[in-house]
């Protein structure tokens, strides 16, 4: 009887370790990553789509796309995170901040990462987020250990023209 008691109580405890905390109204978790920037989080009871603030990663079909989306698969995907909501964009996508629970950013993680660059249009005044880059260039990581690295702003520029 007194394992068959202990077995629930594990049984239990485990269950609840996947449960959202619902008393931090900042918790989320990443249950789809659609591209390298973009994801679709549980936050506040409703699946939302987040763009990752600051930051621009490949497009899936632009060189180093599909490793920016692993990159971020590999960090996020099934993490509990927290929120910090900055913004709507113009496809209705919460523009937001997402620190892992260990207080990491995932922004910055990808930035040092090489999957991404920051993006100064929509970040000018970051500076956390401007010195990030120079190390993953320096060591290479990421677009930095392509031949020429194009940014994605470059890249839908250059695409939208020859269409």
């Amino acid at each position: 009887m007194f394992h068959v008691i202990l077995l629930i109580l594990l049984a239990t405890l485990i269950g609840c370790t996947h449960t959202l905390d619902t008393t931090d109204p900042s918790r989320a978790q990443v249950v789809k990553v659609h591209d390298g920037d973009t994801l679709t989080v549980v936050f506040q009871g409703t699946s939302r789509w987040v763009r990752l603030a600051g930051i621009d990663c490949p497009e899936s079909n632009q060189d180093y796309g599909e490793e920016a989306t692993r990159t971020t698969k590999n960090l996020a995907l099934n993490q509990d995170v927290r929120m910090t909501a900055i913004d709507i964009d113009r496809y209705a996508r919460m523009v937001a901040e997402v620190r892992f629970l260990d207080g990491r950013s995932l922004n910055h993680e990808l930035v040092k990462a090489g999957a991404c660059w920051w993006y100064r249009k929509y970040a000018p005044h970051d500076t956390e987020l401007k010195q990030l880059p120079k190390e993953a260039r320096k060591q290479r990581r990421g677009v930095w250990a392509t031949a020429s690295p194009m940014s994605p702003w470059e890249w839908r520029q250059q695409n939208r023209v020859m269409k």
